[in-house]
């Protein structure tokens, strides 16, 4: 657990962090990419930390990534590579800095230090966990190999390195289905999320699809009904789901797609106003981007993606603490599944 106590007294004394007026407009040009969402007085107290990760970074030789969930001023002050979990998982794969900062989730981390062995993965907060994650375990997977005897097991990359070792390939939530469909065998299991199971058996209904009874403490919270009052009172309103929410939440909306698909598709359509069924930071992350889009709620925020703050990243570059290590036997099976996932992806153009 972190020592706020430490970790500020030594931070004020290497950097000046004190809410700077003058720097924020100093800073206009990154401000400009957040200035809807972010009041001039929170920029005024992000700027600092935002100049002195970036000058860090350089220093270090360190690359942040961060998922489309992270706040507006990590999002567009200080990340080098944004995007879903498969983006970010190919990402990894590229960058050549010696240091990868993960900005999102304990899995995502993983990832990062299972697909770079030889580099170091930072996590600004450890106990950024995931309710996905925790939801399973290797025992649960074994449990489904018992049952479904043959069948292969397709792992949310929302899993641990141990869940994933155990696992023949892992999928995201943009790519589940094509994956699914591209393997040969009838019986497919899917864990640990129970939704995106279902949601991709109805897109897959030639294969028999079994699923472990996770969910995501995001989208499971919503319901249809909250969708059909939602559009009763704004019919006009583009509703947007995640296939993380139940298949009957998912009916009621206009589109469903990973987050990157969500991003992507209100880029192409540009709807008057949109509802995005999924986590907060979605739709203040693109609404500079996208001014003639009116983004409604409501949303739910994830409070392990935002336990990731500007203070925690400038922490973890300057002390370079919080070090993901990956076991290397885990290692070497969950690469094999995590490998192979984004090698049929790019062999089936996802």
């Amino acid at each position: 657990m972190l020592d706020f106590r430490t970790m500020r007294q030594e931070l004020a004394e290497v950097y000046d962090l004190a809410p700077n007026p003058d720097l924020a407009e100093e800073m206009k040009d990154d401000y400009a990419k957040m200035d809807r969402v972010v009041s001039p007085p929170e920029w005024a107290v992000a700027a600092p930390y935002v100049r002195a990760i970036n000058r860090l970074k350089k220093e270090k030789n360190a690359v942040i990534l961060a998922h489309n969930y992270m706040t507006p001023d990590i999002y567009h002050g200080v990340a080098d590579f944004v995007g879903d979990s498969l983006q970010l998982a190919i990402k990894a794969t590229e960058v050549e800095a010696e240091t990868i900062v993960q900005c999102g989730v304990h899995f995502m981390a993983e990832t990062s230090k299972i697909l770079n062995p030889a580099k170091r993965v930072l996590i600004p907060d450890m106990e950024a966990g995931c309710s996905l994650a925790n939801s399973i375990g290797a025992e649960g997977i074994k449990q489904m190999r018992a049952q479904y005897p043959g069948a292969p097991v397709v792992t949310y990359v929302n899993t641990t390195a141990e869940e994933k070792a155990n696992s023949d390939i892992c999928c995201t939530s943009s790519n589940a289905a094509a994956i699914v469909r591209a393997l040969p065998e009838d019986t497919i299991i899917m864990a640990p999320d129970q939704y995106l199971a279902q949601n991709v058996a109805r897109q897959v209904p030639e294969k028999n699809i079994v699923w472990w009874n996770g969910s995501c403490v995001v989208h499971e919270s919503f319901t249809a009904q909250d969708l059909k009052d939602y559009r009763q009172w704004n019919p006009d309103t583009t509703i947007i789901t995640h296939p993380e929410c139940p298949p009957d939440v998912v009916d009621e909306s206009d589109f469903s797609g990973s987050t990157s698909g969500i991003i992507n598709y209100v880029r192409e359509h540009k709807p008057k106003q949109a509802l995005l069924v999924t986590e907060c930071s979605m739709a203040s992350n693109i609404s500079d981007e996208l001014p003639e889009v009116d983004f409604v709620g409501p949303c739910n925020m994830c409070p392990y993606m935002k336990k990731i703050t500007l203070e925690k990243i400038l922490w973890s570059l300057h002390a370079g603490v919080e070090e993901v290590h990956v076991d290397e036997d885990v290692a070497a099976k969950a690469r094999v599944a995590v490998e192979r996932m984004i090698d049929l992806s790019k062999k089936l153009g996802i």
